[in-house]
């Protein structure tokens, strides 16, 4: 099979006031048309009945026409859940690169965003060295801010 990415979905509990965050601190860019899905194709994919979904894409960062977005969909009914954690088994993050971490830090939290983990620096088992940090969106979702060579 010969496969490309695409995209990853992110559910929000508000994904207007999402979007507007990762729009804001990583210029991810809004692709209209807004999405509002119901009916029995929606329930049938989504095995959940009375399905309605709400959202956008939004191309990330670093990327032209064409490149992989986050989808941002906020579901009726919606569902609690446990908070994310970084050792849950299932999707644990979504990783920037970026110039400067601990000004993309500064500028996420200032946004919006909450701590999660402390800056650190590290060699990997190639013995680059990164700079990162995880951080929670406003929703909880992790995020990883991370400069390679640094």
């Amino acid at each position: 099979m010969r496969a490309k990415y695409v995209h990853t979905n992110l559910i929000a509990r508000d994904w207007r006031t999402l979007s507007r965050f990762y729009e804001e601190v990583f210029g991810c860019i809004p692709l209209p048309p807004e999405r509002d899905y119901d009916g029995a194709n929606l329930e049938v994919a989504t095995a959940l009945p009375g399905a309605r979904l709400k959202g956008m894409h939004l191309r990330l960062p670093g990327y032209g026409e064409g490149g992989p977005t986050l989808e941002i969909f906020e579901y009726e009914p919606g569902e609690t859940s446990q908070e994310p954690a970084i050792n849950r088994p299932g999707f644990a993050h979504i990783a920037f690169a970026v110039e400067d971490v601990k000004v993309a830090r500064d500028e996420f939290l200032a946004a919006g965003g909450s701590a999660y983990g402390e800056l650190t620096v590290f060699e990997t088992s190639e013995g680059e060295q990164v700079e990162m940090i995880y951080l929670r969106d406003p929703e909880g979702n992790i995020v990883e801010l991370q400069r390679w060579g640094c």
